[in-house]
């Protein structure tokens, strides 16, 4: 199957209502048209409230896949459009199950390699108004995932997406969400998922503190 960007959306951080109380999240993005400049720690014009948990050199890059929407409308029984989980690509023919932490690829002029499953928060829960949204994301494996940067340049809507090089080791984003999420005590999972050099240093350190 052929692979394509569908969309690229960005945003600024905003300061939201949340419990009563106020809060300022990323989330929020609008989708752009034209050439968008990527760098090593985000897409030009995007923000991130959270600089722990988004943004930098193992996460620059928030993707996910086109084809969940459609699942998504009908389990959730609501209108969503590309950017409802805050992600800077929505991609076509790009699943969690045939991604592989380690994959680089070339998209428009930016090479990109995937370093970790998105790892969903409460805040996904509030922009789409699910209470238990972030229990469904984890239990559906339907994450979306994250891009490192290695050479920067642009990307737009509709361009191709080129497999450059398939990582070795083959550890798909979904068999680490099910590691992360669902078996927590696969040593020998957890082992394998470690094995790839590539892994994002949070990922690589949550997995560390439960070995």
């Amino acid at each position: 199957m052929s692979m394509t960007c569908m969309s690229i959306q960005i945003g600024k951080p905003m300061t939201i209502d949340h419990n009563g109380k106020e809060l300022t999240t990323g989330i929020y993005k609008s989708r752009v048209e034209g050439s968008v400049f990527i760098g090593k720690l985000n897409v030009e014009g995007d923000g991130q409230a959270d600089l722990k948990n988004h943004g930098g050199k193992d996460k620059a890059v928030c993707v996910y896949p086109y084809e969940h929407y459609a699942y998504w409308k009908k389990d959730l029984n609501k209108e969503m459009t590309n950017g409802a989980f805050g992600e800077n690509l929505t991609v076509k023919g790009m699943v969690e199950k045939g991604v592989y932490i380690g994959d680089t690829y070339k998209v428009g002029d930016v090479v990109v390699q995937v370093s970790q499953p998105r790892q969903p928060c409460f805040k996904l829960a509030r922009r789409n108004e699910v209470d238990d949204l972030v229990v469904r994301v984890q239990d559906t494996g339907f994450t979306g995932y994250y891009f490192r940067v290695l050479e920067e340049g642009f990307v737009e809507e509709n361009d191709t997406i080129e497999l450059i090089e398939r990582h070795p080791h083959a550890v798909s984003v979904d068999f680490a969400n099910t590691i992360m999420f669902k078996e927590k005590d696969n040593v020998k999972g957890i082992k394998r998922v470690l094995a790839v050099e590539e892994l994002s240093d949070s990922w690589r350190a949550t997995l560390q503190k439960r070995l």
